[in-house]
């Protein structure tokens, strides 16, 4: 009886301490930027980014001189890393709405592909560190 009740507390405990481990939520800490190109109707568009406990942010040139800005969500998975995000650009542009997903490569370099309705399709080149 009580090796079954030493077992059973070893057993939790043992999932607790799985369940409570910091190790993700620290490498989440320091920031993660990459940089973005992509294109819109013709135009070259530009973006830098950077994401530390699952959200971002994106400070992005768009067509026609357009500057802005979107707030990202990730959702963190194993080796992708699917995200949605709402922004502002100026020059009439208005509200963008973009998503896309992020891909660890190695250990230190991903890559992404996103859509951002403002500035098109785009491809991304981030570092880890």
């Amino acid at each position: 009886m009580k090796t079954a009740v030493i077992a059973k507390a070893l057993i939790a405990s043992l999932g607790f301490v799985t369940l409570f481990t910091p190790n993700q939520a620290s490498a989440q800490l320091i920031p993660q930027p990459w940089v973005s190109v992509g294109g819109n109707d013709g135009d070259v568009t530009y973006a830098v980014g950077a994401r530390a406990l699952n959200l971002g942010v994106e400070l992005g040139a768009g067509p026609d001189g357009s500057t802005g800005v979107d707030v990202l969500k990730f959702i963190n998975l194993p080796v992708i890393s699917p995200y949605v995000g709402l922004g502002y650009y100026s020059e009439d542009k208005g509200v963008a709405v973009s998503g896309g997903v992020q891909v660890g490569a190695t250990d230190h370099i991903f890559v992404g592909a996103g859509y951002n309705s403002v500035r098109g399709f785009n491809g991304q080149l981030g570092v880890r560190f």
